[in-house]
């Protein structure tokens, strides 16, 4: 089915990924030689907009530099692909737009050294510990949310990496009780939530937009971390 965009940063979106193979960054070629694959290449419908490869994230700054597509493990990249298609069959014309996916741990330390003005055990609620490493280190987790037909994100409450309550799943039905959530973006949280958990992706306590493949003890398992 052809799919017609007003915007022109959708279509821009789009093209870029279709050179995303013939990438030169050594991020990008570590993780391809570890049989990650790159996500646009295989989900047809999927947007990516890498927050940390910009300034638009809780740090202010680009962390990721060259590494500028999403790359998943094989397997997660097949649930994708599913929980794009079960959008798109209860939503036409939406798309998954991911805003993270696998993060080297190099990364991973420079995010959790950022939020000093947190215990330890709080930054664990925002930022897995580099030292027990994060699923997202195993490309086996993905930040997103859901873009309508126009490429436009819906509106989810908060933005990506809000850290408070507003953003925790497991306070919505409280927080919408208060007035504080509106039912509208509680109601696009469960599309994308839907989509996800169907494709068998686990959500987690404090974050609307992070999803699992794996648990943490499985992804070890069966992968290596990237560095």
């Amino acid at each position: 089915m052809k799919r017609h965009f007003a915007k022109a940063g959708i279509i821009l979106l789009l093209s870029l990924s279709l050179k995303a193979q013939k990438t030169t960054c050594a991020a990008e070629l570590s993780m391809q030689k570890q049989g990650l694959q790159e996500v646009t290449a295989q989900v047809p419908g999927v947007l990516v907009e890498l927050k940390y490869a910009t300034s638009d994230n809780f740090m202010g700054k680009d962390v990721y530099g060259c590494l500028t597509h999403a790359y998943l493990q094989k397997e997660t990249v097949v649930m994708l692909k599913k929980a794009q298609e079960n959008l798109e069959k209860a939503h036409p014309g939406y798309h998954l737009l991911i805003y993270d996916a696998a993060r080297p741990l190099s990364k991973q330390w420079e995010l959790w050294n950022t939020l000093t003005q947190y215990t330890p055990e709080k930054r664990r609620t925002y930022v897995a510990d580099p030292k027990e490493h994060s699923i997202h280190n195993y490309g086996s987790a993905i930040d997103l949310t859901v873009a309508d037909e126009k490429g436009k994100p819906l509106e989810m409450g908060t933005k990506y990496d809000f850290f408070g309550e507003m953003a925790y799943p497991k306070e919505e039905a409280r927080l919408l009780k208060a007035g504080k959530l509106s039912a509208k973006a509680l109601a696009n949280r469960l599309i994308l939530r839907k989509a996800m958990t169907q494709a068998g992706f686990m959500p987690i306590e404090y974050e609307w937009w992070h999803f699992n493949a794996f648990s943490r003890k499985v992804a070890k398992e069966k992968f290596q971390v990237i560095p």
